[in-house]
């Protein structure tokens, strides 16, 4: 056989190995993925802190066929704008299955953002760092845990990652209008998902300097007709909720819609933002966020910054606009007072994307290696010494433990501790140095899928308040109605009772009013089920019944022969002595 023919057979060869290497790998991240954010769905129910509430308004809307204006029970729920909420209740039509429907939004949305980042990196370096990139996301420990959560969040750094990915796109590989147009459009979904999906149009702002500056590869093209094509579908993404919502609130009889209006369009997102009323932190908070929850790829910075500053000298507009637009994000969430650590969360993709092609070349340094080591070495240390601690250690500590999270037996949930660290501890016996990176990869994995897998099971009864209301319902029988006093939403949305709220903003003591009289009215078929801080001095504790303990709060079920010294039915207002100091 001829050289030149030989050539040519082992380039064909080696192609072809080097393409299903490629494709290999892709898919590995895919399934990791899928394993690691997927593990546990359609095992638990929603948990505090908001979860209970976004599941409880989908399923209303299902229920009730209102999809464009929530409720939370009986009242208007002004606090969010309704994307993720029409998400999980259509996928609730869908399914059938709340338990799988509400944490699905969050799962897509994070596919989606680990998909933006790995193709970035692919299109403005290469595959290899799109693959690091995309890596660098998924087990960063805010992003894992927020990602098997439904809040909002995810879904927003979805969007917004979306819309950076549209934008990027146009503005160092373009001009690209569709990407354009989409980059605008799915930022204007992340406003109709929290107000602050716009910062992902912040992005503009550095693009603009670097092109008046001539940076290379950097173009706005504002001249162009088409750039209005992307303010238009940002717009329009908006107009889709905003235009049906007002033209409704403001033609109907009622008030509250009006209220509702005025609530989520003024102090839901300019007031709260120029006037925080809750999470007061200061000005450095994030700095702190980052430095802890950013974990494992925040421990390449001392490496990072100086190859960065070495890349902006050489006017790489690839670093200069996620680079200054994390720096964007990071000043815009740090002005108000109000804060919290999901808030700078979207910014991580953008600092991952500008991390991996910087990766390879850290990671083969054998100081990283042992701090990737040692992370995994306190993990399993950590992980194993609580476990021990349950069940070995000061009987203190347990009870605590039992206490805090309404649990009954703490052994269980201490063996699944033990069971993570054993697992961490064995990933760096078998990688050790050398394979770092894996050692650190594979003890965070064996941490999020054996938490989903087996901790979901141990923690959702008390964590949802479903032992609690399924305790009630036993109780109290299938022909008997429930009153809600002091409420929260998983005790709506997990009971299987016929069920009565009062109000979920109005005062706890105007709750126990409007309770007391409804009870008064069918004694012998209703009863109460009042939080521990509203319960009444009138009520006899020895008749009622402490029924359970959820989400660190005690539940009192209240016949109405407990209420021996209560008026038969107290006028609404009346100042109750409710028990409180």
């Amino acid at each position: 056989m001829p050289n030149s023919s030989f050539r040519d057979l082992s380039r064909g060869v080696y192609g072809q190995a080097h393409a299903r290497q490629r494709t290999g790998d892709a898919w590995l991240l895919a399934l990791t993925a899928l394993m690691v954010l997927g593990a546990g769905l359609g095992l638990r129910d929603p948990w505090p802190a908001d979860e209970p509430r976004f599941a409880l308004v989908a399923r209303q809307m299902v229920e009730s066929g209102n999809w464009l204006f929530p409720h939370r029970g009986v009242e208007l729920y002004s606090d969010k704008p309704p994307l993720l909420m029409w998400l999980q209740a259509g996928l609730l039509t869908l399914t059938g299955s709340l338990r799988v429907s509400f944490l699905l939004p969050s799962l897509l949305a994070a596919l989606l953002t680990l998909w933006c980042v790995y193709d970035l990196g692919k299109r403005l370096w290469t595959r290899k760092v799109g693959l690091y990139a995309a890596w660098a996301v998924l087990f960063t420990f805010q992003f894992t845990f927020q990602a098997k959560k439904a809040q909002i969040d995810p879904l927003v750094t979805g969007l917004i990652t979306l819309a950076n990915y549209g934008l990027l796109r146009h503005l160092l590989r373009g001009p690209d209008w569709r990407m354009w147009t989409l980059g605008w459009f799915a930022a204007g979904l992340g406003v109709i998902t929290k107000g602050v999906g716009v910062i992902a149009l912040l992005m503009v702002v550095p693009a603009g300097i670097a092109a008046l500056c001539r940076w290379p590869a950097v173009r706005v093209h504002a001249r162009d007709r088409r750039f209005w094509l992307g303010p238009a579908a940002f717009f329009l993404a908006i107009f889709l909720w905003l235009v049906p919502m007002v033209t409704v609130a403001l033609t109907h009889a009622e008030p509250e819609y009006r209220a509702y209006l005025r609530d989520i369009l003024l102090r839901q997102t300019a007031k709260r933002y120029s006037a925080s009323w809750d999470h007061q932190q200061p000005a450095w908070y994030h700095f702190k966020v980052m430095a802890t929850m950013w974990l494992p790829p925040m421990l390449a910075l001392p490496w990072a910054i100086p190859a960065w500053r070495r890349r902006l000298r050489r006017r790489d507009a690839r670093y200069l606009l996620p680079l200054a637009w994390w720096a964007l994000v990071l000043l815009f969430f740090s002005i108000p007072h109000g804060k919290r650590d999901v808030y700078i969360m979207p910014a991580l993709p953008m600092a991952c994307l500008a991390l991996a092609p910087l990766l390879p070349g850290i990671l083969r340094k054998r100081s990283s290696q042992w701090l990737a080591l040692g992370l995994a070495c306190l993990l399993a240390l950590v992980t194993l010494g609580a476990g021990g601690s349950m069940l070995l250690g000061d009987p203190r500590f347990e009870a605590r433990f039992l206490a805090d999270r309404g649990l009954y037996d703490a052994a269980p949930f201490a063996w699944l501790m033990v069971a993570v660290g054993s697992f961490a501890a064995g990933s760096v016996l078998w990688f050790r140095r050398r394979r770092a990176v894996q050692a650190l990869l594979w003890s965070l994995g064996g941490v999020w899928v054996l938490y989903g897998l087996v901790g979901y099971g141990l923690l959702n009864d008390s964590s949802s308040a479903r032992g609690v209301m399924r305790a009630v319902a036993a109780r109290i029988g299938p022909d008997a109605e429930l009153g809600l006093v002091a409420w929260k939403e998983q005790n709506l949305l997990m009971s299987a009772s016929r069920t009565t709220t009062f109000g979920f903003k109005m005062p706890f003591r105007e709750q126990l009013a409007h309770g007391l009289a409804w009870q008064a009215a069918a004694p012998g078929s209703r009863w109460l089920l009042v939080q521990e801080p509203s319960m009444p001095a009138c009520v006899d504790r020895g008749i009622a019944q402490m029924i359970g303990i959820s989400n660190r709060r005690s539940w009192w079920l209240v016949p109405m022969a407990a209420r021996v010294h209560c008026p038969a039915a107290p006028p609404v207002g009346e100042d109750l002595d409710d028990g409180e100091d």
